[in-house]
């Protein structure tokens, strides 16, 4: 673990879930300042990391962004610091955060929870092409029928 790029941020991810793998899709296309490195949930250093933060077991589903130990976020919180370090355009949506974290929570549970039966989920795992291997820390090899990843 300290092998972790200091100056970026890390995402964790459901490496299973398709909105999870479209949400990362679209921030690598959208991440030109390059802010961004991409960790799955169920990658061995996915769970140290984990390890090291005070989440309840309940919560590692939910996308987290990790700083250091001392700085992360997960679910609403999250969402809405990537959207902030995405900057530009995106700027506009962070007129949501100006409702409770219990409402946007709340909705990130729902989704969070019908993920799978709402947008399906992976039967293999994606390998990031040559290209993009440098925006993931992890290997993504959960299942032995890996195909390459493709934006």
């Amino acid at each position: 673990m300290e092998n972790l790029p200091q100056d970026k941020k890390i995402i964790l991810f459901d490496g299973l879930c398709n909105l999870c793998d479209a949400s990362v899709q679209f921030l690598i296309k959208k991440d030109t300042k390059d802010v961004f490195r991409f960790v799955s949930l169920q990658s061995k250093l996915g769970k140290e990391l984990l390890s090291k933060l005070p989440i309840a077991i309940q919560q590692t589903d939910s996308i987290i962004l990790y700083e250091s130990e001392a700085l992360f976020y997960y679910k609403s919180k999250a969402i809405f610091q990537i959207i902030k370090s995405l900057g530009g355009i995106f700027n506009c949506l962070l007129i949501f955060k100006l409702l409770p974290t219990y409402f946007t929570d709340t909705l990130y549970d729902l989704v969070a929870k019908n993920r799978y039966q709402w947008f399906g989920k992976k039967q293999h795992c994606l390998v990031p092409t040559k290209e993009l291997k440098s925006k993931f820390l992890d290997e993504m090899v959960l299942h032995d029928n890996c195909h390459e990843l493709v934006l």
